[in-house]
């Protein structure tokens, strides 16, 4: 967004155009990614407008910035979802949620955010406002602050409206220490809250269907709620986000890792009745449905209790849950004891279940 022409007439740093921008009626058009003047507009009335802040108000092609001491945690997302709006969010939001959560599944604070756009010729400048509005609000609540990025143009027919990649910054706090190699036999296995919402809202609008809940995505950021569960039990060995591939992905991905196995319980897993009865119609199975606003957690079995009553407590963790142990096995597998009593294998999906998820 910075890669800007200051030919026109200023006054300090604010730039003066013969009209506005028609925010409501206007499209997309190639000039905005030339470069010029028309960039430029586009660049100031509507992306500075949402995203002001010191850092990207110096109009510079790169942030400069102070950083608290400790370790520096990096994480890069491009966001391609379809549609680009979605019961419980958008593209804009989710662009937000998703790269600040994976920062801080390493236990960091995130702290600042880069933001790329690729939009396509034709777009409704008004769409993009509401998204880039979006961006703005996902960020204040997060405590982040976008500082730099780019915008670019492709021609009408070789984009999809609107791609967003976010790259976030972070600060892992002294003490803390957190991967999927400190995963041990006897862990416990924490979900954060209901499985399957993001993937099956998505799902759901594709299909055009309708139940007699609205089902809406989970997205959300995590931080707050991840900054809760490390004051109290800073001694969580991992946390992850079950995005895409769900939690059948994520767990077979940390057993990989640390070379362990998982046990989970079917009763255990926190699965919403209308996300539960969406996945049996679509022939969905929720442990591979995506989510945007949950984590995975694992902990000492000793500290489980105290870890989950955290949780809880968080507006974000209401409805967490133990759903399982970390055990030894030499084979690495995920299995699960079904609500009939018996055991099954939770393996890797062959493929995506859901694309254009995120």
């Amino acid at each position: 967004m910075t890669e800007q022409s200051r030919t026109d007439s200023t006054d300090g740093n604010k730039r003066h155009y013969s009209h506005t921008l028609d925010l409501s009626k206007g499209k997309v058009e190639m000039v905005h990614g030339s470069g010029g003047k028309a960039m430029a507009q586009l660049i100031d009335e509507l992306f500075l407008n949402a995203f002001s802040n010191p850092w990207l108000d110096e109009m510079n092609d790169q942030a400069c910035f102070q950083l608290p001491a400790g370790r520096v945690v990096m994480a890069t997302d491009s966001h391609v979802i379809s549609p680009l709006f979605f019961p419980g969010g958008d593209i804009g939001c989710l662009s937000v949620h998703g790269t600040v959560n994976d920062v801080a599944m390493s236990g960091a604070v995130p702290k600042y955010l880069s933001a790329g756009f690729i939009l396509e010729e034709g777009y409704p400048l008004a769409d993009l406002q509401t998204i880039v509005t979006s961006m703005a609000a996902a960020a204040e609540e997060a405590g982040v602050y976008i500082v730099t990025g780019d915008t670019k143009v492709v021609e009408r027919g070789k984009g999809d409206g609107c791609f967003i990649t976010t790259t976030g910054i972070g600060v892992v706090p002294e003490g803390v220490s957190m991967g999927a190699d400190r995963v041990t036999a006897g862990d416990k296995i924490i979900v954060s809250g209901s499985l399957g919402d993001h993937g099956v809202a998505i799902m759901s609008l594709r299909e055009n269907l309708t139940f007699e809940t609205t089902i809406e995505s989970d997205t959300q950021s995590l931080n707050d709620l991840v900054a809760a569960m490390v004051e109290v039990v800073p001694d969580i060995h991992c946390l992850r986000d079950p995005t895409r591939g769900g939690l059948s992905a994520t767990l077979n991905e940390i057993a990989q890792q640390s070379k362990v196995g998982m046990q989970v319980y079917e009763t255990e897993i926190p699965v919403k009745p209308q996300v539960k009865a969406a996945c049996e119609f679509l022939g969905l199975d929720p442990l591979f449905v995506a989510n945007e606003g949950k984590l995975v957690a694992f902990c000492p079995a000793d500290k489980a209790e105290q870890l989950l009553a955290v949780m809880r407590a968080h507006p974000k963790g209401m409805d967490a849950a133990i759903i399982g142990d970390v055990i030894e096995d030499d084979l690495q597998f995920v299995q699960m004891q079904t609500a009939f009593g018996g055991n099954r294998m939770v393996d890797w999906i062959n493929g995506e279940q859901l694309p254009r998820i995120c």
